[in-house]
């Protein structure tokens, strides 16, 4: 074996970024858990002492903390003045109460990792980690991930993407959220359309738990309800509108959930289906968006799709074709990309 040696420094300078990036997670967790971008954000610009102050915490590990974020292009440093601020983009990112919370998604890998052992095995006999089983940190920081986006996006885009469908919900419709975790889509849907009726579906009770006190603490607890059940036998009927955001690939039968779905829909109801955004080629995917779903899919998504049978193990980048081919599958006639963000795919279909 000859190795050129251009490119095995080429590949270690990749691998140094990445054993950076997993103590860049580290620290971007020590800052939101101890309000040390909020701190920062606050008294900028300063030094390690003020930022540490304002924090309440101790100033040599927040020195130590500082230099690290500016390294990693998290926060800035001014050599001539030794104080450090945040960009306007920096603290939207990680500081702002209403921006993207970005510090949270580090959660994500940090709650896989305490439990990468039976993952371990589970990857070696062919067999599924549950959803249910993992870190609660991981439920933190799924819902705190994907908010932003929907904050975003669902009433202003996504919602008027979709044939008729804003006007049912402005005069009253019933809408199932399915798989809505802690609710932050539903509780979206219902303070935006307070003429509708919107019921969130989760099968995992802790996660409901959680939704029907956000209802509680934002006012929305008469019109919006939480239930304990499946993807593949949530209750009701005459739903004008069904929405799984971010979860039909996590499911061990996503075409048995699409089913239920479309026997559920009035015959002019509407479902909705976001997903992560893919294109429909491995090659396709081979870019920063397609590695961060492909690493996560791996230990999360594949691992709870191999749960139960039929084990169907989609995938964090199914992509829009195999998407289509499924909901078509499930009985839907209509089906069409209603809009799309640089994350997302967000699918119409209907009976």
């Amino acid at each position: 074996m000859t190795v050129d040696e251009a490119k095995l420094n080429d590949l270690l300078g990749r691998f140094v970024v990445d054993v950076g990036a997993g103590f860049q997670a580290l620290g971007a967790v020590l800052g939101d858990r101890l309000g040390l971008y909020r701190a920062l954000l606050q008294v900028m610009p300063a030094d390690a002492a003020e930022v540490a102050g304002e924090a309440g915490v101790d100033e040599r590990y927040v020195r130590e903390w500082l230099a690290a974020q500016a390294a990693g292009g998290y926060v800035t440093y001014d050599a001539a003045s030794g104080r450090f601020s945040l960009t306007e983009e920096q603290a939207f990112l990680l500081a702002d109460p209403d921006g993207m919370h970005g510090a949270a998604a580090f959660l994500i890998p940090l709650a896989t990792a305490k439990n990468m052992d039976k993952i371990i095995e589970a990857v070696r006999a062919g067999e599924g980690f549950p959803w249910h089983a993992h870190d609660p940190v991981m439920f933190e920081g799924t819902e705190r991930f994907f908010r932003p986006g929907y904050v975003a996006h669902l009433v202003s885009s996504w919602i008027p993407a979709l044939t008729g469908v804003e006007d049912k919900l402005r005069a009253g419709a019933r809408v199932a959220d399915v798989g809505c975790g802690h609710g932050s889509s539903t509780l979206l849907l219902a303070s935006s359309y307070p003429a509708s009726r919107i019921t969130g579906f989760d099968y995992h009770e802790a996660s409901i738990d959680q939704a029907r006190k956000r209802a509680v603490d934002a006012g929305l607890a008469d019109r919006v309800a939480f239930e304990v059940a499946s993807a593949a036998d949530f209750p009701g009927e005459g739903y004008d509108l069904v929405a799984v955001f971010d979860a039909l690939h996590d499911m061990p039968d996503p075409l048995g959930a699409a089913r239920h779905i479309h026997e559920t829909l009035t015959d002019d109801g509407t479902f909705l289906l976001v997903e992560p955004y893919a294109g429909d080629r491995l090659e396709d995917n081979l870019n920063p968006v397609g590695r961060l779903y492909y690493g996560a899919s791996t230990v999360v998504c594949v691992a709870h799709s191999k749960t139960e049978e039929p084990r169907t193990a989609l995938g964090a980048q199914a992509g829009e074709a195999r998407l289509t081919e499924l909901l078509r599958d499930a009985g839907f006639g209509r089906v069409r990309r209603a809009t799309e963000t640089p994350f997302n795919l967000v699918l119409e279909a209907r009976p």
